[in-house]
């Protein structure tokens, strides 16, 4: 450890509000870290009876006894004050907002974000939706020094980790929350020893976007390979979940698919044609057959196929659209 941080241990800082968060903020309690305050998202109504909810980060924090605040403005010099009088001399950043400069330069070893994927890639909101989506085999988590732009900063450390076939979202969620907690404390550690490095993110031409997904994001659109569904499916499960129509005894009604399996065959069917064989459902697509294994209804909970066709009579045009 260098002769500066033994005479100014670290105060750290810890901002982030999702459960992904809660993850590094743990590990960095276990190993031993000084967490002089948690910076998270004001209390939002959440649910279907719209109770104010807690963040993760927040109530974790609370059972922690780890002063918590809550600004809604970044910038605003009340919070400022109060960020200024934790004394803290390092900001870790996991699942926030962008933080503007005065908050991001105010400690003495600056701010890292951890994000989850392995940068320059997938830089954006939905690192980890994304890779699944786009087919990718393997991603990661990266620490970075945080500047004035979105996810472009110096890179401290990073890890891999491969993506499964039957990996979803969820999955692959909770293995990069685990490996990226592991890589917040190693960069800590390095930080404290005074043998932290970092290196400048380098702009190619075949860096792709993890930007944000919305509703639209998320429809399916069956006139796409038959790897593109099945992938867009797993990659928004269980959230946001990817959805289409059923169309159905003339009637049109929104569902979510979670779960898929891919049978390549060739077929005569019209796109998005639902076919029953037994207790299985599945629907024709490019290439194939996707076996819809997962599903929620309107006002129902997510639940398996056979239990939906206990009380589902499909029409011969039933189909997906």
């Amino acid at each position: 450890m260098s002769t500066k941080l033994k005479n100014n241990p670290l105060r750290i800082v810890f901002m982030g509000t999702p459960d992904f968060a809660v993850g590094s903020l743990k590990a960095l309690l276990n190993a031993g870290f000084n967490v002089v305050g948690a910076i998270t998202a004001p209390d939002r109504p959440a649910g279907r009876g719209r109770k104010i909810q807690e963040s993760a980060v927040k109530q974790f924090a609370k059972a922690h006894h780890i002063k918590v605040l809550q600004p809604t403005n970044l910038k605003d010099e009340e919070f400022l004050q109060e960020l200024k009088e934790l004394q803290a001399n390092l900001q870790v950043v996991v699942a926030f907002r962008m933080l503007p400069e005065v908050v991001w330069r105010m400690p003495e070893y600056g701010t890292f974000n951890l994000h989850a994927s392995l940068l320059p890639q997938y830089r954006g909101a939905a690192p980890i939706n994304w890779a699944i989506i786009n087919g990718e085999t393997e991603t990661g988590v990266t620490t970075f020094f945080i500047d004035d732009k979105i996810d472009t900063g110096s890179i401290i450390l990073q890890k891999t980790a491969p993506i499964h076939p039957e990996d979803d979202a969820g999955t692959l969620h909770d293995r990069l929350m685990e490996l990226g907690a592991s890589l917040v404390v190693d960069t800590c550690k390095q930080i404290e020893e005074g043998t932290v490095t970092s290196i400048p993110q380098k702009d190619t031409m075949d860096i792709k976007s993890a930007h944000k997904i919305h509703r639209n994001t998320c429809q399916i659109n069956w006139d796409h390979s038959i790897q593109d569904i099945h992938n867009h499916i797993r990659g928004l499960s269980p959230y946001p979940a990817a959805w289409t129509y059923l169309m159905n005894h003339g009637k049109e009604a929104p569902i979510k698919i979670f779960k898929t399996r891919i049978e390549e065959l060739n077929h005569d069917y019209p796109m998005g044609k639902l076919i029953l064989e037994k207790r299985n459902l599945k629907v024709a697509v490019p290439g194939g057959y996707l076996h819809i294994l997962e599903v929620q209804l309107p006002g129902k909970r997510r639940m398996k196929i056979e239990e939906v066709l206990n009380g589902l009579i499909l029409d011969e045009n039933a189909h997906l659209r």
